[in-house]
């Protein structure tokens, strides 16, 4: 933690200037597929007049559920372009939009506050239900997006959905020791940018190279992040972790035991607050990019096994080895990372390391 603070401070050596975003690199002839823009096949409009605009894979065959799938941090919404084809052809469609203030969004690059954002899923919940109100609508999140969709199913509007999926969730207290100094950097310096490279070491978040590449080269994919974007996100994950005992309706929540990004006592202690409510998985071998990790066809399977058949045994073991890890007290770990580091806000910086 201390080493978040250190960065917050040390950061403005290697700041963009104020209002910059950090420039897309370009890839290399071998990664040149990795650098391509998709459009999205829809635009959520919704009532303050932002545009969302979206991708969808729609289910083979009459729809049995409709998944709305959110991001992660400096993601988009190519986060779910494995998961969503592989989910589609089991009946489930995914509509993956950006996040508010990243992907293709006007506010790109700046946070929209968590009030905003849950209001964004409210919208969207709506609009699908709209759409579709026969078929079960559910909603997932992956680290970010975790912590948005858990804020959403502690409020009483989360009985609009059938279940939702929390893949990796970003519900954590950081305590005073980063609070502190980021709020005087957010406060001080809101528009300064830093990108993760102002400290040592290298925190691996997926170990499938090709979609790893693929993350870093997506013209979609943010860069760098300001100050005040970083004390967004903190707060968000703040209030998470709050809320997360009042999460209401039926959840399901994969966390991978080789996680260096949310350590293994932020999901030991929502796993130990919320018993019964929320259905364990852990994902042997899993990194904190569950989804672009070699362990994405299990959780794949275990998101569509439990979209479908709820009360079955999920097909990856899942269940069980949750139950072993917490009987042998791994969940109780306080630090995520080889060296005890634990960086959520800079992903997807830094993940140059594993393309040059």
């Amino acid at each position: 933690m201390l080493a978040v603070a250190a960065c917050a401070l040390a950061g403005c050596a290697d700041c963009h200037p104020a209002g910059s975003v950090a420039p897309v690199p370009v890839p290399p002839a071998r990664f040149a597929g990795a650098g391509r823009l998709v459009p999205p096949d829809r635009v959520f409009h919704l009532s303050d007049g932002a545009d969302i605009p979206a991708r969808v894979w729609s289910a083979q065959g009459a729809p049995r559920a409709v998944l709305l799938a959110l991001h992660g941090f400096n993601d988009s919404r190519d986060a779910w372009e494995s998961a969503g084809p592989v989910l589609a052809a089991q009946g489930i469609t995914v509509v993956a939009p950006d996040v508010r203030g990243f992907g293709a969004t006007a506010e790109r690059g700046r946070w929209a506050g968590r009030t905003r954002l849950v209001a964004d899923v409210g919208e969207e919940i709506a609009i699908l239900k709209h759409e579709a109100p026969d078929t079960p609508l559910y909603l997932a999140g992956e680290s970010m997006g975790g912590a948005i969709a858990m804020l959403f199913m502690a409020q009483p509007a989360s009985v609009s959905v059938a279940g939702a999926v929390l893949l990796a969730p970003a519900i954590w207290d950081t305590g005073s020791g980063v609070q502190a100094p980021l709020a005087v950097m957010a406060t001080l310096f809101p528009a300064h940018e830093v990108t993760g490279r102002e400290l040592p070491g290298r925190i691996v978040t997926g170990d499938n190279l090709p979609a790893m590449i693929r993350l870093y080269y997506d013209p979609l994919t943010l860069h760098s992040m300001r100050f005040d974007t970083l004390q967004g996100l903190v707060d968000l994950m703040r209030e998470a972790a709050r809320v997360a005992p009042g999460v209401r309706g039926s959840v399901l929540c994969v966390y991978g035991d080789r996680d260096e990004v949310v350590p293994p006592s932020v999901i030991g202690h929502l796993w130990r607050a919320t018993r019964g409510s929320i259905r364990r998985d852990l994902m042997p071998g899993g990194y904190h990019l569950l989804l672009r990790s070699r362990t994405a066809a299990r959780t794949e399977a275990d998101i569509a096994a439990w979209i479908l058949n709820p009360h079955w045994f999920l097909p990856s073991g899942g269940d069980s080895a949750a139950s072993a890890w917490m009987a042998a007290g791994l969940d109780r770990q306080d630090r995520a990372g080889p060296n005890g580091e634990a960086l959520l806000w800079f992903l997807p910086a830094r993940t140059d390391t594993l393309v040059r």
